[in-house]
């Protein structure tokens, strides 16, 4: 998950004292928020719907926006930094987005078919929740970078190249690669003061047995998990 989120902010290309909004605080929105603000950004702008997610956020210095309460997410953005978008977007949402009713159904279908099928379907038209990625675009300035931590694997996912090429944006993503951030890490994880917060990140401990429900409890968000820790 560090990994993930360090290279999230690494990708986001966020200038020193700029602005960062970041989509979806999960575990890796809530380090990335951190690892941007050690970092050096200026301000960092977390957008998502669970109140415990933004609350979290909120404590580590991060401005929120709670997406139900803003009809048109990028606006807001762009309202909170002078109407210019943010330097830099990371997604860490992904294909699971809220408000994509289409890309939901087509992958509701697809999990009603045999497995074999699915597999196939998916590789060959698979179809994502992609409201996220086009608020992103549309929240982040001209000559901006959007950084993608979340997944996407829809063969058919419509992207708007216009927009993109027009706002001459930077769109940059890709697994997260783990051993080449360990030793960026290490020094922040290990040191007493714990800059990043990572102590407090873990809402729930469980025993490895209870694993099918901590993922239940996670999946569903429940009981205001935000990571669960399992121990042997």
């Amino acid at each position: 998950m560090l990994p993930t989120a360090w290279q999230a902010v690494e990708y986001a290309a966020v200038p020193n004292g700029g602005t960062v909004a970041v989509f979806g605080l999960g575990p890796i929105g809530q380090m990335a928020c951190r690892i941007a603000l050690h970092r050096g950004a200026g301000r960092v702008i977390g957008i998502d719907l669970v109140d415990e997610r933004l609350r979290m956020a909120e404590q580590h210095g991060v401005e929120i926006l709670d997406l139900p309460e803003h009809d048109e997410i990028a606006e807001s953005v762009r309202h909170l930094s002078a109407g210019r978008g943010a330097d830099s977007v990371i997604d860490a949402v992904g294909m699971e987005a809220h408000g994509a009713p289409f890309g939901k159904l087509a992958q509701q279908m697809a999990s009603l078919l045999p497995d074999a099928v699915a597999a196939a379907m998916i590789e060959r038209a698979g179809i994502d929740r992609m409201s996220v990625l086009h608020a992103a675009i549309d929240a982040v300035r001209r000559g901006g970078t959007i950084s993608l931590s979340g997944v996407y694997g829809g063969k058919l996912d419509p992207i708007p190249m216009m927009d993109l090429f027009d706002k001459q944006i930077q769109l940059r993503m890709g697994q997260a690669n783990v051993k080449r951030w360990i030793d960026d890490l290490m020094p922040l994880v290990s040191d007493d003061d714990d800059p990043l917060g990572v102590t407090d990140l873990a809402t729930h401990h469980l025993p490895l047995e209870d694993a099918p429900r901590a993922y239940e409890i996670f999946q569903k968000k429940q009981d205001g998990a935000i990571k669960i820790l399992l121990h042997p």
